[in-house]
């Protein structure tokens, strides 16, 4: 029987396809480990290696895809790579028999990866790529057009562990309180009754039954998904996460969001709407929460167990407690930092900066295809908004008197209604993009 839980041997999503960019090496961090995503020109496949140049240790993911070749160029000193990590070209070389004697020197570690349910996933261990080809992808049931679902994903760098951010979607009964106003409302907060269904070192099921029956599941390390059923008429609405650990009071959240009715109005809302008007607020409404929670277990952590150091005495608590007693039992209680040469220091004060704790830009436009893509479109809105306002005022200014009542007014009405558009993208709707203090205290 295995008695110890091992990270490495697992597969995890690194980010949904559709947010990469097949031009441009993707720098990504996961256990630790730093990796660079990238797409060789002429495959159909992204390849992950390990973000490190073997002649000068410079990083791979600040190179760019050559035109020629398609292969991983770095860009410190022009080596090569093809899609299996193999040296292909080393420009200062007098004699090119230098990298074919020195192939596996030259060589970067390329780890194995695979593209499914509109992920790229990747298996952290190049030591056991053989166990990765019979190791199944944890993928969830409900990502499944053919059973009738249809589903958007989103994506974010969070300012806390990840053991947190499993306890914290592992806890139905926050969402009342924490997401108030977004997903849920805290005056009809209700206990919340759940059954451990199985509990084993692979998996962990639970079963809450109500007005909302919902089966929540959690196959180590990563997926933790909700499986919610609507009355008896067969709907079904789910939460699919994937809990990545990537440094020390560092994780990243991969989620997939499904369901099989209300299919039109998804797909008529833009993705990039609904991550500025649900997504990004519900992580805003744990982030602050988490982090100092986090900070002030650990220093509890000094001197007693989580288990006196948190209350824990209803039924809603049951995933939680099943969660770290799991955590205890098969990690002992700690990710494996120290295999990746990670030595974890207290930090002495919480860090009280909002502006950085809710960085949306930071952790999640510039990786969400849609929401780039908006934020681009919205700002050339606002520079045609603005000339489109100094011509028309200009060109007013000149026409003969006997035009400027009749065509003049018009166009002047048009360039202000411009101008009030201007105000709103740049007051209102880019700042989404970037950062909007969430104050529980105002919802």
């Amino acid at each position: 029987m295995q008695t110890e839980f091992n990270f490495f041997q697992h597969w995890y999503p690194l980010s949904p396809i559709e947010d990469l960019d097949p031009e441009i090496p993707v720098p990504v961090t996961l256990l630790g480990i730093r990796l660079v995503i990238w797409k060789p020109r002429y495959s159909e496949n992204y390849q992950v290696f390990l973000d490190v140049c073997p002649h000068r240790l410079a990083p791979l993911s600040e190179g760019r895809i050559d035109e020629k070749t398609g292969n991983l160029m770095c860009s410190y000193h022009g080596w090569q790579f093809d899609s299996q990590g193999i040296c292909t070209h080393i420009p200062q070389a007098e004699n090119q028999q230098i990298i074919a004697k020195n192939q596996q020197n030259f060589c970067v570690t390329s780890l194995p990866v695979r593209q499914e349910n509109d992920l790229l996933w990747v298996w952290p261990d190049a030591q056991t790529a053989e166990l990765a080809e019979t190791t199944p992808l944890p993928l969830s049931p409900q990502i499944d057009a053919e059973k009738g679902f249809v589903w958007s994903s989103y994506v974010r760098e969070l300012e806390y562990d990840w053991q947190t951010l499993v306890e914290n979607v592992a806890d139905p009964s926050h969402v009342p309180f924490a997401h108030h106003g977004v997903q849920g409302n805290r005056e009809k907060a209700r206990p919340i009754f759940m059954e451990i269904v199985q509990s084993t070192i692979d998996l962990i099921e639970v079963f809450s039954p109500g007005n909302l029956p919902t089966k929540i599941t959690f196959e180590p390390p990563c997926r933790l998904e909700y499986e919610i059923s609507i009355g008896g008429s067969g709907k079904k609405i789910g939460l699919v996460t994937y809990c990545l650990p990537v440094s020390p009071g560092k994780s990243r959240i991969v989620a997939q969001f499904p369901r099989n009715f209300a299919k039109t109005i998804h797909r008529l809302t833009p993705r990039w709407w609904d991550h500025i008007k649900t997504r990004n607020l519900v992580i805003d409404g744990d982030m602050i929460l988490l982090s100092q929670q986090e900070y002030l277990l650990k220093q509890k952590q000094l001197n007693e167990s989580w288990k006196t150091a948190y209350k824990l005495p209803t039924s809603a608590d049951r995933l939680v407690i099943e969660f770290r007693n799991w955590f205890d039992k098969y990690c002992d209680g700690k990710l494996p930092w120290s295999k990746v040469g990670i030595s974890i220091q207290n930090n002495s004060l919480i860090n009280n900066n909002r502006a950085l704790i809710l960085d949306r830009y930071q952790q999640h436009t510039q990786h969400c295809s849609s929401c780039r893509q908006a934020l681009k479109n919205l700002q050339r809105l606002q520079i045609f908004l603005i000339n489109y306002f100094i011509i028309i005022v200009s060109g007013v200014a000149i026409i003969p008197d006997n035009l400027r009542i009749k065509i003049g007014l018009p166009l002047v009405i048009t360039a202000l209604l411009g101008m009030g558009i201007y105000a709103w993208l740049k007051l209102w709707l880019i700042p989404q993009f970037y950062f909007i203090d969430y104050i529980h205290a105002k919802k």
